[in-house]
């Protein structure tokens, strides 16, 4: 176990308060120092608040000295993407439109629940505006950059929340995802993130992007990612989709491994290309599963047609429904691409993006009727690694946007299963390289099981600072 605090994971932090070998005050100085030292390379952060974590850390080392927490994380360290409704924090939303002088004075379901379980927030992370690219830079907030290379982007849009894990400034990280915004910066990262089950974790407001757009966890190990949804799965009724709460408890037999299952694997998912590397990394991450775990794996070609532009056709639409309470004044601040998107998007005809949503719809019955063979799908996350931060696209393809070169995410976000990254190796370059891990909807607990046998066969690697 790591001597810096700030290194260890929720649940080794929970079991040092519980035996009172650790204070969450020593905790929290400990990340808080982390930041200030290290984040100036990095932006991870648009606001960080050390009064009132300090606050909330001493708060909640009294209730452990009384052996009296209030709940699953008290005393853990935590952040949220400045996408998320944080009460006494402005929400920005990577936009210089936004007017920081209002009342911010409402918590989204997810900080709420991390806050009566007794988080200790540290901060608010980075996003590009709106959160409506693959990438994180805006206009407000500049280029959030990657720990493992600083001249590469963490992905997006919850870049800021990977690098705050990557880096140990916190334990536990509140991310969006709405094509693949935690899962991408995940994979370029080298850490763990879980996009769960369309309405397993209530949202309020709903995002202006629609059903694609999910809450989750992001976090150094998988026990901590099945913890924070342990939290975030509570219920709110400020969400009119959000999934009855069933109560499960994801860290129960989180160690039960995979022994038995039948798993598909998808090397290119409809015949994308694949950098050599990671495709390389991917396949032997894929073989693992059946050499070393017990599960049986068959290659299969699943094919989702023109799944890009039905995506986008829910994407675009969204970008403009985002924007459509903004002046031209107010667009000419804000990143041209979002702009451009929005107005691609108010162009999408009614019925075309009916015929997107049906096409939508046969997606989900072609992965209701895949998961009746196949108890898991493993993918490539990312067909690339890391590329040049501060722009959308890399410079191969100029031109494109940045549904271009995250093929292998957004479909999910359109079936809404859950699904997740896990770091599967490195390239020679020394850039972290995702394994996808998709389940059935509602199955979280065997993505999870699944993601943790992988942990445990090949441990994550963070990086050094």
């Amino acid at each position: 176990m790591t001597t810096d605090p700030a290194l260890l994971s929720a649940t080794e932090l929970l079991s040092l308060y519980r035996a009172k070998k650790l204070s969450p005050v020593e905790a929290t100085k400990a990340a808080l120092a982390r930041i200030a030292r290290h984040d100036g390379r990095f932006n991870a952060f648009c606001l960080v608040d050390e009064d009132a974590a300090l606050k909330s850390a001493k708060a909640s080392e009294a209730r452990w000295q009384k052996g009296e927490p209030i709940g699953r994380v008290d005393g853990v360290t935590a952040t949220v993407k400045d996408l998320l409704l944080t009460k006494g924090w402005p929400t920005l939303r990577g936009s210089r439109a936004i007017r920081r002088d209002q009342a911010w004075d409402e918590d989204a379901p997810c900080v709420a629940r991390l806050r009566e379980q007794g988080a200790v927030l540290l901060g608010k992370t980075t996003t590009p505006e709106f959160g409506w690219k693959g990438v994180t830079d805006s206009p407000r907030t500049g280029i959030t950059r990657n720990p493992w290379n600083t001249e590469r982007t963490p992905g997006g849009s919850s870049g800021g929340a990977a690098v705050a894990a990557a880096c140990g400034f916190g334990a536990l990280h509140l991310g969006t995802d709405g094509g693949g915004s935690i899962r991408i910066p995940a994979s370029f990262t080298g850490i763990f993130g879980l996009k769960q089950t369309y309405g397993r974790v209530p949202a309020h407001p709903l995002s202006p992007f629609g059903t694609v757009a999910h809450v989750g966890p992001m976090t150094r190990t998988v026990a901590d990612g099945a913890l924070m949804l342990n939290v975030l799965a509570l219920p709110d009724e400020r969400d009119w989709y959000a999934l009855p709460y069933d109560g499960t408890d994801y860290t129960k037999d989180l160690e039960a491994g995979v022994k038995g299952l039948k798993i598909a694997w998808s090397p290119t998912l409809s015949g994308n290309r694949v950098d050599p590397e990671v495709a390389a990394l991917t396949a032997e991450a894929a073989r693992l599963f059946a050499d070393e775990l017990g599960a049986t794996l068959e290659e299969t070609d699943l094919k989702f047609e023109n799944v890009g532009e039905v995506f986008v056709k829910h994407w675009f639409p969204g970008a403009a429904n985002a924007l459509s309470a903004y002046s031209p004044e107010q667009k000419k601040a804000m990143d041209p691409g979002l702009v451009e998107i929005a107005e691609a998007g108010a162009r999408i005809g009614l019925m075309d993006y009916l015929a997107a949503v049906k096409a939508r719809e046969g997606f989900g019955v072609m992965m209701n009727r895949f998961h009746k063979r196949y108890d898991l799908l493993l993918t490539p996350m990312m067909p690339l690694p890391a590329f040049q931060a501060g722009v959308e696209v890399p410079p191969e393809d100029e031109g494109g946007r940045w549904t271009d070169w995250s093929p292998f995410s957004y479909p999910f976000n359109l079936t809404q299963q859950p699904a997740a990254s896990v770091p599967c190796g490195f390239t020679k370059a020394g850039l972290p390289v995702g394994l996808q891990i998709v389940g059935a909807r509602y199955a979280e607990t065997a993505v999870l099981k699944a993601a943790r046998a992988y942990e445990k066969a090949r441990p994550f690697v963070m990086p050094s600072l």
